[in-house]
């Protein structure tokens, strides 16, 4: 099969200026009523999830996003037990009519840092927004959603709960989390979705099959989250047990060099093009939202300012059809070893039934 085509250039000045000229005429992405910027930024990873974290460097790399353009914020009121909100209320400071405000709710975790499920009873609904207004410092947010199905409760009763904050003004827009087709209309019917939010990269291309083809039929974006596979495929490794990637399945001994052949074809096609892998894995998730299904906007994991550069790298990356099935074939999803997560988890996943 022929090779990549080497459009991007090779000289680090060429290589600034490709990036700047991309990103100035990035055509904002639609979720429910909000224009956003193509890649939105994922907080998560700046409150423990992967180890020891730099607020300071944290904070920085908001302000840097902020700057070039990114203006949603992804966070959980569960990511670092309320930490990560308190954080972003530090980032945003002064900044938050440049920003929107993704946030989900209703896993419970325990004082050591253990799972306990979820709570989408309505009372909770309320509850958790009203803890999380205050953490953020801001009289609303943006998008609020569950961050899992609560199999107790009906999805009319826990989007019935947001949709009281929305015509309360506490709320502006409501989204979904890993949850399957038939959830995604029940709620649509409550209430318009703005997106729903639900891994999805190279290694895991499920919500292909039956969910986007429904999110494009009902006019449902994606926020995609996991397009790096946790760092898989860009070879970062848990450094500590408080990683929780070191109890995943495709980072386990034998499931990590299994799928070191995936790794190394992304590598591969990366250098034909004289891009980093990690740009090549965004830009393929940004060209297929390009082609016909819903919009997809890649919500990025940096915790760096480093990170979040070579990120928005890939915003300079144009894929022909040609090339897209080319990388699908050189890094076949069925072919990876592992669960996204482990078996308890997966459980909870109404995505996955």
């Amino acid at each position: 099969m022929a090779p990549m085509t080497n459009t991007t250039q090779t000289s680090s000045t060429s290589q600034a200026q490709a990036q700047a000229q991309a990103q100035a005429h990035a055509q904002p992405a639609r979720l429910g009523s909000h224009a956003v910027f193509p890649l939105a930024l994922g907080c998560m990873g700046m409150s423990g999830m992967y180890g020891a974290s730099d607020d300071d460097e944290s904070v920085a790399t908001i302000h840097e996003a902020i700057e070039r353009g990114v203006n949603l914020l992804d966070t959980g009121d569960f990511y670092g037990t309320g930490a990560n909100e308190l954080l972003i209320n530090r980032a945003i400071k002064g900044r938050r009519d440049k920003v929107l405000l993704s946030v989900k709710f209703g896993v419970l975790r325990g004082p050591d840092g253990s799972f306990l499920g979820q709570d989408g009873r309505p009372n909770a609904v309320k509850n958790s927004l009203a803890h999380t207004l205050t953490r953020l410092g801001t009289d609303h947010v943006d998008i609020y959603r569950p961050a899992r199905l609560d199999p107790a409760v009906p999805i009319e009763d826990t989007i019935g709960a947001i949709a009281d904050l929305v015509k309360a003004g506490y709320v502006r827009s409501i989204g979904l989390s890993e949850v399957g087709p038939e959830t995604i209309r029940r709620a649509n019917a409550v209430h318009p979705i703005a997106d729903l939010q639900i891994e999805y990269s190279l290694l895991s291309r499920g919500p292909e099959a039956k969910i986007f083809p429904l999110l494009a039929e009902l006019g449902i974006g994606v926020t995609a989250y996991g397009v790096l596979s946790r760092g898989l495929l860009t070879r970062s490794k848990p450094a500590t047990p408080g990683d929780f990637r070191a109890h995943l399945p495709r980072f386990t001994a034998d499931n990590e060099r299994d799928n070191e052949r995936l790794v190394a074809a992304l590598e591969t096609l990366a250098a034909e093009r004289s891009v980093k892998p990690a740009q090549l894995a965004i830009a393929w998730v940004l060209a297929k939202s390009r082609a016909g299904g819903p919009q997809i906007v890649p919500t990025v994991g940096s915790r760096t300012r480093r990170q979040l550069d070579e990120a928005l790298g890939a915003l300079a990356i144009s894929l022909t059809p040609a090339e897209l099935a080319r990388i699908e074939e050189a890094v076949p999803a069925s072919a990876v070893a592992g669960e996204r997560y482990q078996a308890f988890l997966m459980q909870h996943l109404d995505s996955e039934r």
